[in-house]
């Protein structure tokens, strides 16, 4: 069964490519903010309505949370920004493999001081080792 969820994960890999791509074409045309606009505006529009018929949380909820847990939504744009902007300079393949560094180094810091409700893992050699060949993969990738 963890096979499923590691192939939902290469499926949201391969949909940030795209979206990566799409939205630098996209920014091109109308403006890089213009075009993260568009995205998360159209995304909202669909996911809203995806939640009215089968959403199973409750949203009122938000009012209650620790505001830092409302980061997301600013992280999520930022990273998007970010990367419609990156695309057009350095390519699709370089900024994906990017945002995987920032991502695993980001994670291993988080995982060795449990923030954010975070399993404890600590950082060990191998680890370390795989950000070295990430950092070689995006150099040799460039």
């Amino acid at each position: 069964m963890k096979v499923f969820y590691y192939l939902l994960a290469l499926l949201g890999g391969i949909a940030l490519s795209l979206e990566g791509a799409i939205g630098s074409a996209l920014g091109e045309t109308i403006g890089e903010l213009e075009s993260t606009f568009y995205i998360f505006f159209t995304g909202s529009i669909i996911l809203g309505l995806i939640t009215l018929f089968f959403g199973k949380g409750n949203l009122m909820k938000t009012a209650r949370i620790p505001r830092w847990q409302l980061l997301g939504g600013i992280l999520g744009t930022t990273y998007l920004t970010l990367i419609f902007i990156a695309v057009p300079y350095i390519g699709v393949g370089t900024a994906m493999v990017s945002v995987i560094v920032g991502q695993m180094v980001m994670s291993m810091i988080i995982e060795h001081f449990g923030w954010i409700g975070s399993k404890k893992i600590k950082i060990t050699r191998n680890r370390i080792l795989s950000i070295v060949c990430m950092a070689v993969a995006l150099f040799l990738i460039f």
